[in-house]
C-alpha cells in the first residue's frame, strides 16, 4: 500500500470512527428516553454505513450513503412510527408513557389538609434602572408563631414546550435577629424607625426592596407585576419547603392570599392480587386523602369521589390493538362520516381526472387542428392556470369568486345577471361546496391534462387519419378508433397517477373550504368537502382533541389505496415487464 493510500485509509478510519462514537452515544440515548424504534434503526444505519466503507466489495455502494441515511430517517422511521402509532391512543389526553404519568400524579398533585400551617407573605424585589425585575425573595410570616423565613425565589425544574414554568422548587430559611444564611450568602432585613420591613440586602451588596403583600393596601399599586411577572410566572406552581420538611405552597382556599403547608394526593402501596390463580404483588397509586386505589383502565387512571363516582385523573399511552380501525366500522358516531369521506375522497378523485382530462382534451383538440393560427398565443394563456401557485389561485377563488356576499359569481353573475334573490352558499352549503372545489381543481388541473394530450396526439402518424379518410371514416370515427386508443396508450399511466395525485390533493380542500362544512352529528372533525388525507390532518392537529392513534390509522389505510393505485400506473405503464428483462 502506496503512502498516499495509507494515509487516506487512516483518515477514513478516523472519520468512521468520530461517525460510530456519535452513532453509539445517540443510540444509547434513544434507548434510554424509551424511543427503540429510532435507535434500531440508527444501529441498523451504522452497521449499513460500517459495512460499506469497510468492505472494498461495496465501494459502489459508498455513493449511495447519503441516500440511505435520507431514506432510513425520513421514509423507513415515518413508516415504522405511523404504523406504531396506529394501534396506540396517543393523542389529547394520552400523551405521556404510563411511568411518566405515574411519576407526575406522585409529584404534581396535591391537597391542603384540614388544619395547615398557614404563612403570610411579602415579596422583595430588586430594581433595575428603577423598574422592579423577576428578581425577587419571598418572607415568609408562620401566622400563629410569628417566626419568620426567607426564601429566594424557586428554581424552574419543569417547563412546557413554549418555554412557560410548570414546576419550580425553593427553600425556607429561618430568620434569628434578622439575619439569615442562605447557601453561605448571609441575609439581612433592614427595618425602618417603626419596625417595617423596608428591604432585604445580602452581605454581597444586593438590595431588595418590599414591592408587595396581598395584606398591604399601599403596596395595591404593585399588583399587576406580582401577578404577571411573579405569581404568573415563578409561583403559580412553586413549591418550597419549611425547615421541618413540609411542603408549602400558594393557599387555594384564601384565593392565593397565603401560603400554606400541602401534602402529596397521590401514593404509591404494593397490594396482593390474584392472576390466574396465583398470588401476585403489584404497585397501585391510591389517594392519600381517601385511601381509595384509582382505577386504571383504557389507558386512564380513574379517582373515586365521595359519591362512589369515577373521575378521570391523567391519561397515558396504550396499546389498543385494532381499535382505531374497528371503530371505522362500529362505532356509528364515527363510521357514518368516516363511510361519506371515505366515498367523497374517490368520486373526488374520479371527477377531478374526468374534468380536466376532458376539458384538456378538448382545447389539446382544438389547438392540434393544424390550420388554426395564433397557437402559441393560446398555448401560452390556457397554461398560465398551470403555472400560477395553486394556493394563490385557491384563495383568489375563495375570496373573489366564491364570496358570498361581494363574490363575482353571486354579486355579478347569480344576483346581476340572473336576478336570482339569494345567493349561492358556495362555502357553507355540503353540494355546493363540493362543487366549488371541483370547479377550483379543474381550473388548476386542465392545463396539465391540455399539455400530456397534445404531445401525445402530436406523436400519432397523420398517416393513419389518411387511411381512415380513403377508408370513408367521418371525423367522429376517427377520433373513436384512432386518436383516443392511439393516446390511451400513454396517457392511462398519467391518468392513474392524476388519480392518486387528486386522492391525496390536501392543498385545495383545505385552503378553499376547510373541509367543510361539518357533518351534522359527527364525534370527529368531519366536513362535507372533506377527504381522508384532510381528515386525517385535522383529526391530528385540529378539532377539539388531537387524536394521533386513529390519524395514523386512517394514514395506513391511505398509503394501502394509493399503493394499490401506484402498483396498478406501474402495470399499466409496463414498468414491471421493463425491470424484468
Amino acid at each position: 500500500m502506496s503512502g498516499k493510500k495509507l494515509v487516506g485509509f487512516v483518515l477514513i478510519l478516523l472519520i468512521l470512527a468520530v461517525f460510530n462514537s456519535f452513532a453509539v452515544w445517540s443510540i444509547m440515548v434513544l434507548l434510554s428516553s424509551g424511543n427503540y424504534g429510532l435507535g434500531i434503526i440508527m444501529a441498523i444505519l451504522t452497521v449499513a454505513i460500517d459495512f460499506v466503507v469497510l468492505n472494498p466489495k461495496a465501494y459502489p455502494y459508498r455513493y449511495m450513503i447519503p441516500a440511505m441515511i435520507l431514506l432510513f430517517i425520513l421514509t423507513i422511521y415515518p413508516m415504522y412510527y405511523t404504523l406504531r402509532t396506529a394501534f396506540t391512543n396517543f393523542g389529547t389526553g394520552h400523551l405521556f408513557t404510563r411511568q411518566q404519568v405515574v411519576q407526575k400524579l406522585l409529584t404534581e398533585y396535591f391537597y391542603t389538609p384540614e388544619n395547615p400551617k398557614e404563612y403570610d407573605f411579602s415579596i422583595f424585589v430588586n430594581l433595575k434602572d428603577y423598574r422592579p425585575t423577576d428578581d425577587f425573595v419571598i418572607l415568609f410570616t408562620d401566622t400563629e408563631t410569628g417566626k419568620q423565613y426567607i426564601a429566594p425565589r424557586p428554581v424552574s425544574i419543569q417547563k412546557d414546550s413554549e418555554g412557560n414554568i410548570l414546576q419550580a422548587r425553593g427553600k425556607m430559611f429561618i430568620v434569628e435577629r434578622n439575619l439569615a444564611s442562605i447557601d453561605g450568602t448571609l441575609y439581612r432585613l433592614v427595618r425602618s424607625a417603626t419596625d417595617q420591613i423596608i428591604s432585604i440586602t445580602t452581605d454581597s451588596g444586593k438590595k431588595y426592596l418590599y414591592f408587595y403583600s396581598p395584606k398591604d393596601e399601599t403596596t395595591k399599586p404593585n399588583a399587576p407585576f406580582y401577578l404577571r411577572d411573579i405569581r404568573g410566572v415563578w409561583l403559580k406552581g412553586a413549591e418550597f419547603s419549611n425547615p421541618e420538611g413540609l411542603q408549602v405552597r400558594l393557599n387555594p382556599m384564601t384565593l392565593y392570599r397565603n401560603f400554606a403547608t400541602t401534602e402529596r394526593k397521590y401514593g404509591l402501596k404494593t397490594i396482593t392480587i390474584l392472576e390466574n390463580g396465583r398470588a401476585v404483588q403489584k404497585d397501585v397509586v391510591y389517594n392519600k386523602q381517601t385511601g381509595k386505589t384509582l382505577v386504571e383502565k383504557d389507558g386512564y387512571f380513574y379517582d373515586i369521589d365521595e359519591n362512589g363516582q369515577q373521575y378521570i385523573v391523567d391519561g397515558y399511552v396504550s396499546n389498543v390493538g385494532f381499535s382505531n380501525f374497528i371503530k371505522m366500522i362500529k362505532d356509528p358516531r364515527i363510521n357514518k362520516p368516516f363511510l361519506q369521506v371515505f366515498t367523497w375522497t374517490f368520486t373526488w378523485a374520479a371527477l377531478s381526472v374526468l374534468f380536466t382530462f376532458t376539458i384538456g382534451l378538448a382545447l389539446a383538440l382544438v389547438l392540434n387542428d393544424p390550420g388554426m393560427k395564433g397557437k402559441k398565443i393560446y398555448r401560452t394563456l390556457l397554461i398560465i392556470p398551470w403555472a400560477i401557485p395553486a394556493f394563490i389561485s385557491v384563495l383568489v377563488w375563495k375570496n373573489g369568486m366564491f364570496n358570498e356576499t361581494y363574490g363575482i359569481i353571486n354579486r355579478f353573475i347569480v344576483q346581476g345577471l340572473f336576478g336570482a334573490e339569494k345567493p349561492i352558499k358556495w362555502l357553507s352549503d355540503p353540494l355546493w361546496a363540493k362543487a366549488a372545489v371541483l370547479i377550483v381543481n379543474t381550473w388548476l388541473g386542465f392545463p396539465y391534462m391540455m399539455t400530456v394530450s397534445l404531445g401525445a396526439l402530436q406523436s400519432i402518424p397523420g398517416e393513419l387519419y389518411e387511411a381512415a379518410a380513403i377508408d370513408g371514416a367521418n371525423g367522429r370515427q376517427r377520433f373513436w378508433k384512432i386518436t383516443f386508443p392511439l393516446l390511451m396508450v400513454s396517457v392511462a399511466p398519467l391518468l392513474v397517477g392524476s388519480f392518486s395525485f387528486n386522492f391525496n390533493n390536501f392543498v385545495g380542500i383545505y385552503l378553499l373550504t376547510g373541509g367543510g362544512p361539518a357533518i351534522p352529528g359527527s364525534s370527529t372533525p368531519a366536513g362535507a368537502t372533506d377527504i381522508l388525507i384532510s381528515y386525517t390532518y385535522k383529526l391530528a392537529f385540529e378539532g377539539r382533541g388531537q387524536d394521533f392513534g386513529f390519524a395514523s390509522a386512517i394514514s395506513i389505510l391511505i398509503f394501502i389505496i394509493v399503493g394499490s393505485f401506484s402498483w396498478l400506473n406501474f402495470k399499466l405503464s409496463g414498468a414491471f415487464e421493463e425491470v424484468s428483462r
